[in-house]
């Protein structure tokens, strides 16, 4: 079916709109599929075994919950209010993914921003967030298009073996910095696993709000800065308290016991300022 509201009418109409999810998630799905020229629920799927308004799921942690949208084959949709956290509604649909098919995309709104991340298996993760003004962008507004109507056109072509070759090149590289200040190898070893597990973690959402990457970018030209603060970011997940303004959670299992934090240079900074760039939930340890 043809657009029957423009990107500009869909802007103007939503750059505005402070209401509360519930009020108002369901009509900017329909107005998305209207600007798009593609069926709403209620018109694609009367019926709503397959593409429907909270669809009911299962939840890997137990209980039951359901996805503000679903469409089988295309995606799960998690709707939050003006400004949220979009990181917890995305781990909100990581919980309901296997009920719902594990559909290959996974999509997150708090009405301003939609975020699309790619869930196809042996591939790494794309990630694309669009703002109210990118849909008035032809290109962006396509990334919108497909995820509706081919998903297979956002996936990546680097592969989880790709991704885990070029983080062991990259990591092959800091190990050789954190040598040249005299460490014992075991020592670097324990560092790099540390430094592994959080940008893992922040991948899967088990860290809060980038706690890691906004501290390597903040401290990047100051490798001393970095050292001080990362140790107490260890020491915040070993004891499962605060860093900061954040709530760090606990890590069992000894990973983060009382263990120095090593020094580095800017060359190594800038390796982790890119490896923050990668995503780590793609890459095999």
């Amino acid at each position: 079916m043809p657009p029957t509201m423009t990107p500009q009418e869909f802007v103007r109409k939503w750059r505005p709109i402070a209401l509360k999810e519930s009020a108002a998630s369901k009509e900017h799905f329909v107005d998305l599929c209207r600007l798009l020229g593609h069926d709403t629920p209620a018109e694609g799927d009367p019926a709503g075994t397959w593409y429907a308004f909270e669809a009911g799921a299962s939840k890997a942690s137990g209980g039951q919950g359901y996805a503000d949208v679903w469409k089988r084959g295309y995606f799960a949709w998690e709707y939050k209010g003006p400004h949220a956290d979009l990181d917890r509604a995305y781990r909100q649909l990581l919980n309901y993914r296997e009920a719902l098919e594990n559909p290959p995309l996974l999509i997150v709104s708090d009405m301003s921003r939609i975020r699309i991340h790619t869930n196809f298996t042996n591939t790494v993760k794309r990630v694309e967030t669009l703002s109210l003004d990118d849909l008035l962008d032809p290109d962006r507004l396509a990334i919108l298009r497909a995820a509706f109507t081919a998903p297979s056109r956002l996936r990546s072509t680097k592969t989880a073996e790709d991704a885990t070759r070029e983080a062991a090149t990259e990591f092959a590289r800091l190990a050789d910095i954190l040598r040249r200040y005299g460490e014992e190898p075991q020592e670097v070893a324990h560092y790099l696993i540390r430094l592994l597990f959080c940008l893992f973690a922040e991948d899967i959402g088990l860290l809060p709000q980038e706690a890691f990457t906004t501290l390597v970018r903040a401290t990047r030209r100051q490798p001393k800065a970095f050292q001080a603060q990362v140790q107490a970011l260890f020491r915040a997940m070993g004891e499962g308290t605060w860093f900061g303004p954040l709530a760090i959670p606990h890590i069992d299992g000894g990973l983060f016991d009382e263990a120095p934090a090593l020094e580095m240079d800017t060359g190594g900074m800038e390796i982790l300022d890119a490896a923050c760039d990668m995503d780590w939930s793609s890459i095999d340890p």
